[in-house]
């Protein structure tokens, strides 16, 4: 049920519905009613509201679509530039648009190759069956064990901290500080909602500053080592605040999102059996599942772009410059123009080309490590557990943009 604008659904109505947890909950209701009143949509206040594939596509895709940056954002609202964590993203890639954003991707890039990704699978299959050991040992006398906690994000944090060369002992105190952070990347609608995420950016940025020194004097084969010695040498390719922001980056995007991947894949497992038995029995490949989940439940579901040129327009809808685009990645990938019967959940799609990592010059750097990570840990969790069930209630987290569970628990005997 869509509650509030039920009568007066416009573009505004969308945006005032994605704020309540009745829509944060299962958005996929509104994405139908958007999609109804067009693939773009005016929401009032010099914004638009996208929601059909093609139209999404498009916007990532244009560079003409920039990202709303720090001095944007300042601009329309003085107090924004108070809140370190909207200024902590402000200065990585996520929020710059060129020249800085292709500047100092591509020193990120140079670093965090294909070939260092795919040398990390052993690494990936060793730390899977460490957690499913450890699943095995908490779950052994028929207690839930919470496979969020004991696997979704112990999985992806580790892998992620070792490329970055973040200590072992270290590792495990990010995921509050990285749910505290995010709901900087949220749609919200009082600043003030940003206290928790502050002291968050602020504790994460000392962490870098003191690991990058360190690593600095004691160099190591890892990222912050190649990121810290790269700004050492010369502030004008990386300065030291782009290094620290875009360090609390890749930590958080690497594993956030990843996290929310395992999540929601193993919550559509229990939902649909017969996808676990194709998993078991070879007729549905790793890849197919990964891709038909980040296609019919995104982790991340919406994202923003704006018109930086005269001349933009979606759909043949003019978008005049410095007016802001809300992108639906979620609905963009429900939309019945792009997918047939997107409502049902089927991994043996061969056209799935889900817009969930983005598009364009901000696609996102992670996206081979996230599939490797869930391609090897879900037929490993399958092939582990034959029994594996659902041992509760799961509880969502009460979130929009990234999308995905608080807590999932499972029984494994």
């Amino acid at each position: 049920m869509i509650s509030g604008g039920e009568h007066r659904m416009d573009g505004a109505a969308i945006i005032e519905q994605l704020m309540t947890t009745e829509v944060r909950t299962d958005p996929y209701p509104l994405y139908a009613r958007a999609r109804e009143l067009g693939p773009v949509v005016p929401a009032g206040d010099g914004m638009f509201v996208v929601s059909g594939y093609a139209a999404v596509n498009k916007v990532l895709r244009t560079p003409a679509f920039g990202v709303a940056t720090a001095e944007m954002m300042a601009g329309l609202a003085p107090e924004y530039a108070v809140h370190s964590s909207l200024a902590l993203f402000g200065r990585s890639i996520l929020q710059r648009n060129a020249p800085d954003q292709p500047r100092v991707r591509s020193l990120i890039a140079s670093v965090f190759t294909a070939r260092r990704v795919a040398a990390l699978r052993p690494a990936v299959e060793t730390a899977v069956d460490r957690l499913l050991d450890g699943m095995a040992e908490q779950g052994a006398d028929g207690s839930p064990v919470d496979f969020m906690d004991a696997f979704a994000f112990r999985l992806p944090v580790g892998v992620i901290c070792e490329l970055l060369g973040v200590p072992e002992q270290d590792r495990y105190r990010f995921r509050d500080l990285a749910s505290d952070l995010t709901v900087a990347l949220e749609i919200i609608q009082d600043l003030d909602e940003l206290a928790a995420a502050d002291e968050a950016a602020d504790e994460l940025a000392r962490y870098f500053t003191e690991l990058a020194a360190e690593r600095l004097a004691r160099p190591q084969d890892d990222l912050v080592t190649d990121l810290a010695r790269i700004a050492a040498a010369d502030d004008e390719r990386l300065s030291a605040e782009e290094l620290l922001a875009n360090l609390v980056l890749l930590l958080v995007a690497g594993f956030e999102t990843t996290t929310n991947l395992l999540g929601n894949g193993l919550a559509l497992l229990f939902r649909h059996p017969e996808a676990a038995a194709g998993l078991r029995s070879g007729a549905i490949t790793p890849a197919g599942f990964t891709d038909e989940v980040l296609r019919f439940d995104s982790p991340v579901q919406a994202t923003g772009r704006v018109a930086l040129e005269e001349g933009l327009s979606v759909e043949g809808l003019p978008i005049p410059p410095g007016h802001a685009v809300t992108l639906l990645i979620g609905s963009a990938n429900h939309d019945p123009a792009r997918y047939e019967r997107p409502e049902v959940f089927d991994p043996t799609r061969t056209d799935s080309q889900p817009l969930s990592f983005g598009g364009g010059t901000h696609f996102c750097l992670g996206s081979q490590l996230a599939r490797l990570e869930a391609e090897v840990a879900v037929p490993a969790l399958l092939d582990r557990f034959p029994r594996l069930a659902p041992g509760g209630v799961p509880t969502r987290r009460d979130r929009l943009v990234l999308r995905g569970y608080e807590t999932l628990p499972v029984t494994v005997r």
